[in-house]
């Protein structure tokens, strides 16, 4: 497939303009919206509102509210996994933080005896749930426009996702989804915390979240504890777990696509988890013809809109104070550089026709044109019984208005440097 640059079709009239980056892309996959002679394998561009379109976040940027009443993601956890999390914490729980833990700790229970009735009741068919068509899976960083990508790929009636109540709940999800949708809507608040976008149980979300709650470390148990939980950055990219802990991770891994794939009757699964960015080879080898599409962003919004991210979740759904920004920076940090210098290995073990790569400046200047060229590289099917839905799907987010960001060439200079081989990769230096 020849790359090509897509800029005919806009996202809204409100949404910004694609910005001008060089397209020297080097990669193993196909690069759609760039350059087609920087890349040997397909890259496709991006559509998201789900990330902001801006510079920097203003320091005092108001962060949208987050009703008490609203579950956290430990909600989701059963009681050993929960009182673990705990214990390995030492217990140290902010004082303004204890109503959300005494909170956890009286609601765990029920997860326990709803993941048994659907053992009970569903656990052996689980079990012996093929899953024949290979998953898709979005790849990329935090803020990368990975959040509406895959809200616009799973308006194909012939793919599924999981939703937020079943990464929320991943241990009993099929016994209890339907009674939540119906009664617990007004437990979520209506935006994220960190931006705009609706929130709601039955949205696309991140399967990172599910294996978190089925009792797998994961980098986001952080997110809880950011004073104290070890980061858990060798789950980043799986290289360096022991055999048991890999096998641990597999295991829950392959239990919960079960789970969705015998829920949703067989269809093929589209899932979207940053992590995963550093596990593509670890993927392919569970899920032979797995399709892969990574986005990339411009590295000096992607660093401040991650900042930003992590920020709001720690405000919202932490049990300590947030960790000082210097070392929320440093943490960044190091999740990029960790995630693509193993993404970039594993680019050689992927069949190029698997894997596709998405600038998130293409897609959202051009987000039909994407999806057209990804169907066609992927070899999805029939775009053109996808496109009216898409359509209608993508008139949803006209209204929608991104974080706006205050420029400060100082820290651009400084994440440029911080991610050098990222920013030349793909075609974010001006090069002469």
């Amino acid at each position: 497939m020849t790359g090509r640059r897509i800029a005919s079709e806009s996202f809204g009239n409100d949404m910004p303009a694609a910005e001008s980056h060089n397209s020297k892309n080097h990669c193993n996959g196909t690069t759609v919206g760039s350059d087609p002679s920087s890349c040997s394998a397909p890259h496709v561009p991006a559509t998201s509102p789900s990330t902001d379109a801006g510079s920097k976040q203003g320091e005092g940027a108001k962060i949208n509210a987050y009703p008490a009443v609203s579950p956290r993601f430990w909600h989701g956890m059963r009681v050993g996994c929960w009182w673990r999390l705990l214990a390995k914490n030492g217990f140290r729980i902010a004082p303004s933080r204890l109503p959300i833990a005494m909170g956890v700790s009286f609601f765990t229970p029920g997860n326990d005896v709803l993941a048994g009735l659907q053992s009970l009741i569903h656990g052996r068919r689980i079990r012996e749930t093929p899953i024949t068509a290979p998953p898709i899976f979005i790849l990329g960083h935090w803020r990368s426009g990975t959040t509406l990508l895959h809200e616009l790929l799973v308006t194909d009636p012939r793919f599924a996702c999981p939703n937020t109540y079943q990464c929320f709940a991943p241990s009993h999800f099929i016994v209890s989804e339907a009674m939540m949708v119906r009664f617990g809507s007004f437990l979520l608040p209506k935006k994220r915390p960190m931006d705009n976008m609706e929130t709601g149980w039955l949205l696309p979300q991140e399967d990172e979240f599910a294996l978190m709650n089925l009792g797998v470390p994961s980098p986001y148990l952080r997110i809880a504890f950011p004073q104290t939980q070890p980061p858990a950055l060798d789950y980043l990219t799986l290289t360096d777990l022991s055999d048991k802990q890999r096998s641990e991770w597999r295991n829950k891994l392959m239990w919960f696509m079960r789970a969705l794939t015998y829920h949703y009757s067989g269809k093929q699964m589209v899932l979207k988890s940053p992590p995963h960015t550093g596990r593509m080879a670890e993927l392919s080898r569970l899920f032979p013809g797995a399709k892969f599409v990574h986005l990339t962003r411009d590295p000096r919004k992607l660093f401040l809109s991650t900042l930003r991210l992590w920020k709001s979740l720690e405000y919202v759904q932490s049990l300590q104070h947030s960790q000082p920004e210097s070392q929320m920076r440093e943490y960044v940090s190091e999740c990029l550089t960790r995630m693509y210098t193993q993404f970039e290995n594993d680019r050689a073990q992927i069949d190029s026709q698997n894997l596709v790569d998405v600038r998130y400046e293409d897609l959202v200047a051009a987000p039909v044109e994407t999806l057209r060229d990804l169907y066609q590289h992927l070899q999805l099917g029939d775009f053109s019984q996808v496109e009216p839905s898409l359509r209608t799907r993508l008139e949803h987010h006209h209204d929608y208005r991104p974080n706006t960001h205050a420029s400060d060439p100082e820290l651009e200079r400084e994440i440029l440097q911080r991610w050098p081989d990222y920013a030349r990769r793909y075609g974010y230096l001006n090069e002469s």
